[in-house]
């Protein structure tokens, strides 16, 4: 198979998983929502009714019901990842002289970052009962605009405190609820927010450490080659040097796991670093990604074209905002009681 067709189905296959993941996990739109509408609309015509119905009820098990399913595919691909850097990106970055420090490392953020996961996965988000109600409802004032006084869980059957929400996923109401992440099985709220932003922020370092340490490999092999200065025949019989594509093509059929696992890690870099600053973006302006998500309704024209509202929505932006060294002083360590806003 050509190199061509192998990273277009290799990216295909990223940008599907990402596409599946956003649409069936998000609450919002996404970037490429509208081509996904279309091509699930095409494709509807082309898949057998009874096939589509078994699909719809698997993608609603994975994100809409409590699974291990993605906490297994963590592990597979980091296995993945740390097999190959173990077998094989290791002991090369060793005979061409990368000291020992710089390739520990990797293995050092893996062992930090597994804490922080497993307190995402078995730390308490803050669910709401009978018992801590009461406590909950005197943390947070109501802005009257996203949080009202009074709302009843009918599922739960307990008045809903100001910045909660019911989780549809875990059938508990969150305190401070952010959202529930499928890769740690768990919702995210006031007390282990801390946590998923410390996880995303460390996994994000393991992506770029081993990718940097891959890319270092990858040059030395080609500048150790002198392959840039090297020529090829082509098609017609003429001489021509070698461009930046044919050394990637030849690094792709020369090592092909070590590039896909390359490609894999720059793509996860920076889809981990888009989030990990959104969500630093969120801790920094005291805001959830429920809250974010509702604003954004609120401020939408076509949502609520009243003027009124709209002019209620931006008087109240920040309403739960206590200046940038409180708001992450309130990450570290969520409110348990009430406490005068500062202002």
């Amino acid at each position: 198979m050509e190199f061509l067709t192998l990273f277009f189905i290799y990216v295909l296959s990223i940008l599907t998983c990402l596409a599946l993941v956003c649409k069936y996990s998000g609450k919002g739109q996404f970037p490429l929502e509208k081509l996904f509408v279309y091509l699930t609309n095409v494709i509807s015509h082309l898949v057998p009714e009874r096939l589509q119905t078994v699909s719809n009820q698997i993608l609603h098990r994975l994100f809409h019901k409590r699974n291990s399913f993605f906490l297994t595919l963590h592990f597979l691909l980091e296995a993945a990842v740390y097999g190959e850097f173990t077998y094989e990106i290791f002991g090369y970055c060793q005979e061409i002289g990368f000291s020992l420090p710089s390739l520990i490392v990797p293995y050092v953020l893996l062992t930090v970052k597994m804490y922080f996961f497993s307190q995402c996965c078995t730390k308490d988000p803050g669910t709401i009962t009978k018992l801590n109600n009461e406590v909950f409802l005197g943390v947070y004032p109501y802005d009257q605009v996203m949080f009202y006084q009074g709302v009843l869980c009918p599922t739960c059957v307990l008045v809903k405190p100001a910045r909660s929400k019911h989780c549809r996923v875990c059938n508990v109401c969150v305190h401070r609820f952010d959202h529930h992440c499928v890769w740690v099985n768990n919702c995210i709220g006031a007390f282990n927010t801390k946590y998923f932003l410390l996880y995303l922020m460390t996994l994000s370092a393991m992506a770029a450490d081993i990718a940097v340490l891959t890319i270092g490999l990858l040059l030395h092999l080609v500048l150790q080659s002198n392959l840039m200065s090297a020529a090829y025949v082509d098609e017609e019989g003429h001489q021509q040097p070698v461009g930046l594509f044919f050394v990637i093509q030849y690094l792709f059929l020369t090592f092909p796991r070590i590039v896909f696992m390359l490609g894999f890690l720059m793509f996860l870099f920076l889809l981990l670093l888009g989030y990990s600053f959104f969500h630093l973006y969120l801790a920094v302006t005291n805001q959830t990604a429920n809250e974010w998500y509702k604003r954004k309704s609120h401020g939408c024209q076509h949502c609520n074209p009243s003027p009124l509202q709209q002019q209620s929505h931006t008087s109240l932006h920040n309403f739960y905002s206590r200046g940038t060294f409180r708001n992450l002083k309130e990450i570290l360590k969520p409110i348990t009681k009430n406490e005068k806003k500062g202002r």
